[in-house]
């Protein structure tokens, strides 16, 4: 596999993975990316073996009682408390707090890489699909170097576990199956970075 098809299936996967953890389903552009999962579409573009994609073609596809907007709400959202809430600083800081050390060691070094952040609300930066679209735009704009720190310093540190908990308690089969594939997927990034990923304490 040549570098830039590589770096395209990187930008690929983590634009996808993002707007999918980050948007709301029934919005236009992630309702046609939620139809292609459901509908098993996705799987021959994804670089992963077909083996390992196969029970989350599956999976994906399962019907539940649950609307994914529903589901959406329940695990982003609230009114209730999420079973794995999607921002670093929750893992991160002693106190698991929203806009911890952690975001705010994101927002330094985001600061000296003259990395803009624009939210329409008062929003951590270091929310689980922004950081994966963070990642796709720096690899879509050739800033390697700084897509690599983002994830081995701000993302994969505690995406693990992140994931983990939240396939565990998705409690709905199109999430359940997405934190599976978040996680093959991340893992397979992981492989291939050539900076170390950072080991940092987790308090959840």
């Amino acid at each position: 596999m040549n570098e830039s098809h590589e770096c395209g299936s990187f930008a690929f996967t983590a634009r996808v993975l993002g707007a999918l953890f980050y948007y709301p389903p029934n919005t236009p552009d992630v309702a046609a990316l939620a139809d292609a999962f459901v509908s098993g579409e996705w799987a021959e573009q994804w670089p992963l073996p077909a083996q390992a994609l196969e029970p989350l073609v599956n999976r994906f596809s399962q019907q539940s009682d649950e609307s994914l907007p529903e589901a959406f709400q329940r695990l982003f959202v609230g009114p209730w408390t999420l079973p794995a809430p999607p921002w670093g600083s929750v893992w991160l800081d002693r106190e698991s707090v929203l806009f911890g050390d952690s975001t705010l060691a994101l927002r330094q070094w985001m600061r000296e890489n003259d990395i803009a952040f624009e939210s329409q609300q008062n929003e951590p930066e270091d929310h689980f699909g922004t950081l994966l679209l963070l990642a796709a735009w720096l690899s879509e704009n050739g800033r390697h170097t700084e897509c690599e720190q983002l994830l081995a310093w701000h993302l994969l540190p505690w995406a693990g576990r992140f994931l983990t908990l939240f396939s565990e308690h998705a409690a709905h089969p199109f999430y359940q199956a997405l934190g599976q594939l978040a996680q093959l997927t991340l893992a397979q990034w992981q492989n291939r970075l050539l900076i170390p990923v950072a080991q940092k304490p987790l308090y959840r």
